[in-house]
């Protein structure tokens, strides 16, 4: 058997069809830059871990510790409270989307805990349940939602609301499994820490949004830059930290690929779970698309910051926080196809949607549903 024309396949063995296909999907797969200077600042950390490291000459812990408390200021300019209201009342959908997130999501990872046993890292194995605790991103979700013509206010309300939750459920939750280990968290500063530099900020920025939300659209990039930069900082400082103390010695590179082995387990398992559960409750393909768009994602944009305050100062940070930084790319990249695959399927059915005119004043992020929506840090 040849590999000639005469059987309509190319050298790869795939047909002109099959190729055009694998072109198809590869344009969807827009390396998001701030993907890249992930990459970076760990490879820099890797290499270069003195400036960074805490009370080094860069000071990235300091801008770390502040920039927390920035991230979630604009967040409250940009959150609109108008926009959460109208889709309150879906509370079946918004059920779902919480139990998801801080219910099975910890369960899950408790069970794929249990079958792997010791084989990772203590530091790791407590970075996967810090993932699960986490809460939903909001940007990207609702991006991603509007991108597959799914129900955009209910991914906005249960992605934003998620965020709040996570103040007091996703340290709450740590501190149960750092129990059931034989370790332990101080409950009480952490949540009062985190009230300080998340709740806090956030209702100011609410009370600033009528007077500071113009200047803050009319800046949009400028924002996007501080809030990346902020998230940067945390991720050098952390490995910065790690590198010099010797954390990542002793560890061959399979450790990453059996984090990254347990990512997808974990992403796959949860999305086909909530997909179940959408069907049995008989939701609409819209809701559904954003319930479990919502219900299976996770914050980095806010999980970063967290882990800066609940873990402050362990050399393991950088170990902690890994699982959910490839969290972060994967699940940008496979729901990424999903929903242009979805959206394409339900263009070919119905007219397009659009999306409320004041809609990209709700998050930092959110964009028309006729463009490709930009990958973003949350």
């Amino acid at each position: 058997m040849g590999d000639g024309a005469g059987n309509g396949r190319g050298r790869a063995g795939l047909t002109p069809l099959s190729r055009l296909t694998v072109l198809l999907m590869l344009s969807r797969l827009k390396l998001d830059p701030f993907v890249v200077a992930l990459a970076l600042t760990v490879s820099l950390a890797l290499v270069w871990p003195q400036p960074g490291v805490t009370g080094g000459v860069l000071h990235a812990d300091k801008a770390a510790s502040w920039g927390v408390a920035l991230i979630f200021f604009l967040y409250g300019i940009s959150l609109s409270p108008k926009r959460l209201l109208e889709s309150a009342t879906r509370w079946e959908l918004h059920l779902i989307v919480q139990l998801g997130t801080f219910l099975l999501f910890p369960a899950v990872v408790m069970g794929l805990l249990a079958l792997v046993g010791d084989r990772l890292p203590e530091a790791v194995a407590t970075g996967f349940f810090f993932l699960a605790a986490l809460p939903s991103t909001v940007s990207s979700s609702v991006a991603m939602t509007s991108l597959a013509r799914g129900n955009v206010p209910v991914a906005i309300f249960n992605a934003s609301i998620s965020s709040l939750i996570g103040v007091f459920a996703t340290p709450v939750l740590m501190a149960w499994y750092l129990h059931t280990v034989g370790g332990g968290m101080t409950l009480g500063p952490v949540i009062l820490k985190l009230i300080i530099l998340v709740i806090l900020p956030l209702a100011v920025g609410q009370a600033a949004r009528p007077l500071l939300l113009k200047l803050v659209e009319r800046h949009r990039q400028v924002v996007r830059i501080a809030d990346r930069a902020v998230i940067l900082a945390i991720v050098y400082n952390s490995f910065c930290d790690s590198v010099a103390a010797g954390v990542w010695k002793g560890h061959s590179p399979v450790l990453l690929l059996e984090i990254v082995a347990g990512v997808l387990a974990l992403f796959s398992v949860v999305y086909l779970l909530i997909g179940v559960a959408c069907r049995v409750f008989g939701f609409s393909r819209p809701d559904t698309i954003a319930v479990v768009f919502c219900a299976s994602k996770k914050s980095l944009a806010t999980g970063l910051p967290m882990a800066q305050v609940m873990f402050n100062g362990s050399p393991d940070l950088s170990l902690i926080i890994t699982p959910i930084m490839l969290y972060h790319f994967l699940q940008l990249v496979i729901v990424g196809i999903i929903a242009g695959r979805s959206g394409a399927l339900e263009a070919e059915e119905t007219e397009p949607a659009v999306l409320a005119e004041d809609d990209d004043d709700l998050v930092p992020d959110a964009v028309p549903q006729h463009r490709q929506a930009s990958s973003t840090a949350s």
